[in-house]
């Protein structure tokens, strides 16, 4: 688990709770952790297309970073929850696998998929033209950009040339959305954003509670999350912007994004996948046709 930075008593009850999370709209502030994930029976369709060798010890190995509330994140035992989580576990149900979350750091993920170590990686993959040069993306939900700031501090992101801005690393938001922003900061003469890298998400949320940064920037269902769980101490700046696919991580070329596409559809087709949205209260980004690499094919 990477570090956690640590915060004064006071600040500390209203933010030690975060781990990220992705809503399009208001969520609740106590997710679903303490719901029931519905039950998913086996498909025979999506096991008969899993490549040779996956699933030969009746596990689907997923690879995760569970510190992005109310998508992955842990419940007080320390196992993965949330609703990219349960998805993940609804996926090995429709293959009769197992699940076996294998926890690691966000930009470990992806090589553990192409080197073999994990069969899936789950753990809110914005798909990019960049990243499918290593990996196949499975789409399975839209998220946008939301920033949020130090209640009473009103930022705008189309406006915050000289600011601190608070980021999760190797993130979307970390390689290309504020470094972007920055770029057109200097090109239009002003000064640049100073981008803070945080290891994990909440990390970075506690900085902007604790007004060590000027905002923040995360995939919207996180943001929104992150405002309700704080009780106040955030607000949103500015609207919801570059909505975009979330993708499966798999192994390139290697049949399992077409294994995986027809699991998840099946959970789209029975309801399962509506199910979970809806106790997470993110049913917004939810989409009816799972597709395979959206984002070279937009």
């Amino acid at each position: 688990m990477r570090i956690r930075y640590a915060v004064p008593a006071l600040a500390a009850a209203a933010v030690l709770l975060l781990s990220g999370c992705v809503d399009n709209s208001t969520p609740s502030a106590g997710g679903s952790d303490e719901a029931s994930a519905p039950a998913i029976a086996a498909d025979d369709a999506a096991i008969a297309l899993l490549p040779d060798g996956v699933g030969d010890d009746g596990k689907l190995v997923i690879g995760i970073d569970p510190t992005y509330a109310p998508n992955e994140f842990k419940d007080a035992d320390g196992n993965p929850i949330g609703w990219g989580a349960e998805l993940a576990e609804g996926i090995a149900a429709k293959f009769g696998l197992t699940p076996e979350f294998q926890v690691s750091k966000f930009d470990n993920i992806i090589p553990s998929v192409t080197g073999g170590k994990a069969d899936i990686g789950m753990s809110s993959f914005t798909d990019t033209v960049e990243r499918q040069k290593q990996v196949d993306f499975v789409n399975y939900y839209n998220a946008g950009i939301q920033w949020a700031s130090a209640a009473g501090n009103e930022v705008d992101p189309n406006n915050a040339c000289g600011l601190k801005v608070a980021v999760q690393a190797t993130t979307y938001e970390d390689t290309d959305e504020v470094p972007a922003k920055s770029e057109a900061c200097v090109a239009a003469g002003k000064a640049p954003i100073e981008k803070v890298q945080f290891d994990t998400q909440d990390a970075a949320t506690n900085a902007v509670a604790l007004g060590q940064v000027d905002a923040m920037s995360a995939d919207s269902p996180v943001t929104l999350y992150a405002i309700a769980q704080t009780n106040g101490k955030l607000q949103a700046a500015g609207e919801t912007f570059d909505i975009a696919p979330y993708g499966v991580a798999v192994a390139k070329d290697s049949g399992m994004a077409e294994a995986v596409q027809a699991a998840l559809q099946s959970m789209v087709d029975d309801g399962s996948y509506d199910e979970i949205l809806n106790a997470w209260g993110v049913a917004d980004g939810g989409i009816s046709e799972i597709t395979i690499n959206a984002a070279s094919k937009g």
